[in-house]
């Protein structure tokens, strides 16, 4: 609690991971400043600030060099995380237009509520526990990731965004569902699964999943599947005679949600093995 201290630590350090409320994220890199300690800070506070380098590597081909050469970096948000993944590719191939107006649908594992929603979850008979195995909120729809989202992706129409929690610790599925017919290009499933396959075939930990493989998924979508990972693995279901598609993301939201991510920027910053230190890689 002590801010002399907490800033003779900063500037010890080689690199800080910034695990704190917004307010508390910002006055902590007022405190670095004047040394040459790098920065990964994991709140709100930098996601949209041009002057820091967004930490999701698979965003693009330059994104790792970028995060590796940078002082500051903001770890994403583990639902913009989900989307980013999804819808920026198809908008950077023309497939989506910025302005088209897309809906999200997004559950995870309770852990990602923070402490009080995990204490409320795991309360027995407190009158403040939540005894719902599922519910949806942020329903006044200015979720605070949004922004991050329509940033990053490159996005210029406000999405619905309508994110839920279900009885599970972590974990997270996120779901854009799409009307090929309204899109302007009317693109065809292949188009769509071609320009996702493309874009992460040399990514370590974004896998797309191949449409033989996604029958097995097409009536039980498990949102645990790929936790205790760094993994972001990415499907498109669809329905060629509807000409519909389901744009699908599974992803710890503690792994390539936060820590994970996080780690793997740590290793880029240092210069050492991107996957060094993370689990099932």
């Amino acid at each position: 609690k002590d801010l002399d201290a907490r800033r003779a630590a900063l500037h010890q350090a080689e690199l800080a991971i910034l695990c704190l409320p917004d307010p508390a994220a910002r006055e902590a890199v007022r405190l670095a400043e004047g040394s040459n300690t790098k920065i990964i800070d994991s709140s709100t506070a930098h996601r949209t600030s041009k002057d820091w380098v967004y930490g999701f590597p698979e965003m693009s081909a330059e994104q790792p060099i970028r995060i590796a050469s940078a002082p500051q970096v903001s770890n994403p948000g583990c639902y913009a995380t989900g989307v980013i993944v999804l819808i920026r590719p198809l908008i950077s191939a023309g497939l989506i237009p910025d302005d088209f107006s897309l809906s999200i649908n997004a559950v995870s594992g309770y852990s990602g509520g923070g402490n009080t929603l995990i204490s409320r979850m795991e309360a027995n008979e407190s009158k403040d526990g939540i005894k719902s195995n599922y519910f949806s909120y942020g329903l006044n729809l200015d979720h605070k990731h949004v922004a991050e989202m329509m940033f990053h992706s490159g996005l210029k129409a406000r999405p619905i965004f309508v994110p839920s929690v279900g009885r599970f610790r972590q974990g997270m599925i996120v779901q854009i569902p799409l009307q090929l017919r309204a899109l302007v290009k009317k693109p065809k499933y292949d188009a769509i699964y071609e320009v996702l396959k493309v874009t992460y075939k040399a990514s370590r930990f974004v896998d797309v999943v191949k449409p033989q493989e996604l029958s097995k998924h097409t009536d039980l979508l498990d949102p645990e599947e790929v936790n205790n990972t760094n993994y972001l693995r990415v499907s498109v279901f669809g329905n060629p005679a509807n000409q519909q598609v389901v744009l699908v993301a599974q992803l710890d939201n503690l792994g390539k949600g936060a820590a994970g991510q996080a780690v793997q920027n740590l290793n880029l910053m240092l210069g050492i093995s991107e996957a060094r230190g993370l689990a099932n890689v």
